[in-house]
């Protein structure tokens, strides 16, 4: 599959809808099925112990595969999230960004299905795992 929007378009719109995060998070490529997508690290991602967070890494797979959705079928701002399942496999460095890499496994009509990898920058194991469903609103 062909993207709709390059990774400038696929930036500037994810501003435009999720304001929110535009510190966070660091759109790095994108094609029509695969996505990398960078969490850019601060102290309110961390728990006690000097780790991310379960919640941070939840979000950087959600947010990788909502984008994973949109590249092929463009601005879609109201397409959610309805099943995710992690496995957080171990513990992120301390001190550096996470990376996820998504893959867009299946596009329906109404449903597209995600899987992400997510890793410690510069490390080969991964430390989490998501497998993710969207839904895709209805053509108007």
């Amino acid at each position: 599959m062909q993207a709709k929007m390059n990774v400038t378009e696929m930036s500037e719109f994810l501003a435009e809808v999720f304001p929110q995060m535009r510190d966070d998070f660091t759109l790095e490529h994108l094609d029509g099925e695969t996505v990398q997508m960078r969490m850019n690290v601060q102290n309110r991602h961390l728990r006690p112990g000097g780790t991310v967070s379960g919640p941070s890494m939840f979000a950087l797979a959600d947010v990788a595969a909502y984008v994973a959705t949109m590249a092929p079928i463009g601005r879609e701002a109201l397409a959610v999230t309805t099943n995710c399942s992690i496995d957080f496999m171990r513990k992120p460095a301390a001190g550096v960004d996470l990376i996820a890499n998504a893959r867009l496994l299946k596009l329906g009509k109404a449903l597209a299905v995600i899987d992400v990898l997510i890793f410690s920058d510069g490390s080969q194991n991964p430390v989490a795992r998501a497998s993710l469903t969207y839904s895709i609103p209805p053509a108007k």
